[in-house]
């Protein structure tokens, strides 16, 4: 990257410097694997000049003999001996003439500290953090280039495939004839990374591949081995790989790095054979094609087929930060995998196109894929919108998923997001597949797909739904009213004033020095942050202040016209028109009663959302929910285990954090039948756990809740409450994890979702 940024800055830029670090790269490796003689290179870069000023033109004459064949060289007797030493490389790397950067004796040292490396022992992870290193910060969130690190990779194309083919290997191991059929098979398959960047998906599963061939061929071993020479190796081939990438560098990074995967590869075979082998010139090689793959028939670039896998990392570009030409491309992927021209796209990551075209390619085929992405498509609004049509139109079914987890790599400037893993396949792909190896009939609930919960622990399923839940499949969009008897919820206020009527503690005394006859108009603001950290801010509160008291309140009056010339200067024509009552909010929600409250934003550290009263005095923000009249059964339900399964399961999520939605969670939350003596027995233990905060007055919510800290009371006094609540619900498991409450509500979800008529 530093050597990029040198180059760059000296005016060498553009497809010019990209494929001149590609091609340093290639060397690097061919210098210290053995592709070169060892170390030739780097003396080749050392005997330059100090000063820098023939590394140009050294540099220059190897890419040119790199691509001058054997018989060609020999015309030319001229050439120096110092470059008869490399090998000619062919494969395109070094084919198109292009003016080579204006080396000075600053960029010959950083040239020089890369050679003086052991790039034999480097992961191939290197390629994606080369590519990550050198992009600039803004152009990598436009084009969503989160590069995947080694170890998450592997998080996805064990359980799509090399799991099953490592357990097959084991059961087939003592028979030799299997073995070569073995090998056969998986010289059959295909693989696609439709977003491949830099190739590591690629270049990750070429090595796995290669490495479970070597296994097969140590067992065949002995003179069937020798006499099947270095050709039988080649069962595996570069050529079964395929991949789309838009940008030009990534795609030759790829390129070159599958190159430098298979010589590893090949050394260590050669290791096996005990006769050394490098393969050169390079005559087969990935498939990497230029293009953008949501503009892209797929089968131009890889035939389908029952033995085609499809991986990757697609960019993680959400709904509102998407281009109108993005969006597009959403919306013509989702028409051309369900059929005709819709709506419903505007929620949807980018990477949503990426599923839409993979089920599309997929069509009447036993092919299976698995993408990383964030976590928000099996959350919210976007689950709904994302697995609807792929589930109930295109047939698409879940085979594996890894729920949420924090996504890190090795790269220069790396960004930190949290995603989730979704293997997928055409409906009964995976059933057929399991009952043909079992011999027996396909049949509805075999616990038979894997679903990794946050914690990394792999746990069996029937049934993966949206939701990345053991539970049927559901589909839970935004409803504007509750699905059962309960009261509605709405949000708190939401001022649109350029923060003018809101005050901290300080900065309310300040003012009030000014004019302390305004004291009677400040009311305590509570927003998530405030309510569940124990602190205050303030609002004045001037909506139905008498205009004659107002008359004799100048600082006042001085907030009420900067909100007005705040409004009239928005790109908002709505905000603009609300400049005519700069005294009021956009949205006002003031209970007359007491009310409760569920903060929008809550960390996924709590056990329970702290949800509580509020009287009428208090106004709060639009950053809570709030509910006029609630009562203590209310509360009881809401803040048992029950209510908080559901709000992890079906909720959104602002990085790992809960997010509450009214028309997602609330009004979908499917409450339990209740009697009178129940509703007693839980509105008693809602008193209890209220009693034993009031114990700890000088604590916040968040102290209370917080799991190292929380007191064994009150926790108790959970638990007991949790307990009334599952027996409400009819539910035998007193003390079910999320995942079995999840399960449960969503299928009294699905009944009493078909019992209302789906009135989303």
């Amino acid at each position: 990257a530093r050597l990029h940024d040198a180059l760059k800055s000296s005016g060498y830029v553009g497809h010019e410097l990209e494929a001149c670090l590609v091609r340093l790269l290639f060397c690097l490796f061919a210098d210290d694997t053995g592709i070169f003689p060892q170390g030739s290179f780097f003396r080749y870069l050392e005997d330059s000049r100090p000063d820098g000023s023939d590394m140009s033109g050294r540099i220059g004459r190897l890419f040119e003999i790199l691509n001058m064949p054997e018989d060609e060289r020999a015309k030319r007797p001229l050439i120096p001996e110092e470059l008869l030493k490399f090998r000619y490389v062919n494969g395109g790397l070094f084919a198109e003439a292009l003016p080579t950067a204006d080396f000075d004796a600053k960029t010959s040292r950083l040239l020089l500290d890369c050679a003086d490396f052991r790039w034999a022992a480097i992961s191939p992870a290197v390629f994606g953090a080369m590519f990550q290193g050198v992009m600039d910060k803004a152009r990598r969130r436009e084009l969503g280039a989160h590069y995947t690190g080694e170890e998450n990779i592997l998080k996805l194309i064990n359980p799509l495939f090399m799991d099953d083919l490592w357990r097959e290997f084991d059961r087939i191991k003592t028979d030799p004839p299997a073995l070569e059929a073995f090998l056969g098979k998986i010289s059959s398959f295909s693989f696609l990374d439709p977003a491949c960047g830099c190739g590591n998906f690629l270049i990750i599963t070429y090595r796995e591949l290669r490495l479970l061939e070597l296994e097969i061929l140590k067992l065949i071993g002995g003179n069937r081995l020798k006499a099947l020479g270095l050709s039988f190796h080649r069962k595996v081939s570069l050529e079964q790989f395929h991949g789309m990438e838009k940008e030009d560098f990534p795609c030759q990074i790829a390129r070159v790095g599958m190159w430098l995967t298979d010589h590893q590869m090949n050394q260590r075979l050669s290791e096996q054979l005990g006769k050394y082998y490098v393969r050169l010139p390079l005559t087969e090689g990935a498939k990497i094609a230029c293009v953008n793959a949501l503009r892209t028939d797929w089968e131009t670039v890889m035939p389908k087929g029952d033995s085609a896998f499809i991986l990757g990392n697609p960019p993680f570009a959400g709904s509102k930060m998407q281009s109108a030409a993005q969006r597009r491309e959403v919306e013509e992927a989702l028409a051309l995998a369900c059929g005709g021209e819709r709506g419903g796209t505007g929620t949807l990551d980018y990477v949503a196109g990426w599923y839409f075209k993979a089920a599309r390619f997929m069509e009447g085929t036993a092919a299976r894929a698995a993408f990383v992405s964030t976590n928000s498509i099996t959350q919210g609004e976007q689950a709904s919108a994302l697995w609807k049509p792929l589930i109930r139109e295109s047939g698409v079914k879940i085979d594996f998923a890894r729920r949420s987890f924090r996504w890190d790599n090795e790269a220069k400037g790396r960004a930190a997001v949290y995603c989730v893993i979704v293997g997928f396949s055409m409906q009964g792909v995976a059933d057929k597949a399991i009952c043909q190896e079992n011999n027996e009939t396909a049949t509805q609930g075999v616990a038979d797909k894997a679903l990794y919960l946050e914690n990394g622990e792999m746990t069996a399923a029937r049934n993966i739904n949206p939701y990345l839940v053991d539970a049927p499949d559901v589909f839970i969009g935004a409803r504007r009213h509750p699905l059962c008897q309960a009261p509605e919820m709405g949000i708190g206020n939401k001022p649109i004033d350029g923060g003018n009527y809101l005050f901290t503690e300080s900065e309310k005394a300040e003012f009030l020095e000014m004019e302390p006859q305004a004291e009677k108009r400040f009311r305590p603001w509570i927003g998530s942050d405030e309510f569940i950290n124990g602190y205050r801010r303030y609002c004045l509160w001037l909506g139905d202040c008498p205009p004659d008291e107002l008359r004799r309140m100048p600082e006042a009056k001085k907030r009420v016209e900067a909100v007005r010339l705040f409004r009239r200067r928005s790109s908002d024509a709505q905000t603009r028109k609300l400049a005519d009552f700069p005294r009021r909010f956009h949205v006002e929600n003031l209970p007359r009663c007491r009310y409760l409250v569920i903060p929008e934003l809550s960390s996924e550290r709590r056990r329970y959302v702290p949800i509580g009263f509020l009287g009428p005095d208090v106004m709060c923000s639009s950053l809570v929910r709030i509910m006029p009249g609630a009562g203590l059964y209310h509360f009881g339900i809401l803040a048992s285990c029950a209510h908080n399964a559901w709000i992890r399961a079906v909720g959104g999520r602002f990085k790992m954090s809960y997010r509450y939605s009214i028309r997602i969670v609330y009004n979908n939350f499917p409450w339990p039948p209740v009697t009178s003596g129940r509703k007693e027995e839980i509105e008693a233990l809602s008193r209890r756990v209220l009693d034993e905060r009031g114990l700890f007055p000088g604590c916040s919510l968040a102290d209370l809740y917080d799991p190292d800290s929380m007191p064994p009371r009150l926790l108790k006094a959970h638990q007991d409450l949790d307990r009334s609540v599952a027996k409400a619900y009819g539910f035998p498991d007193k003390d079910a994890d999320d995942a079995a409450w999840a399960a449960m509500l969503m299928e009294r979800y699905r009944l009493l979702d078909g019992a209302v008529g789906g009135g989303a």
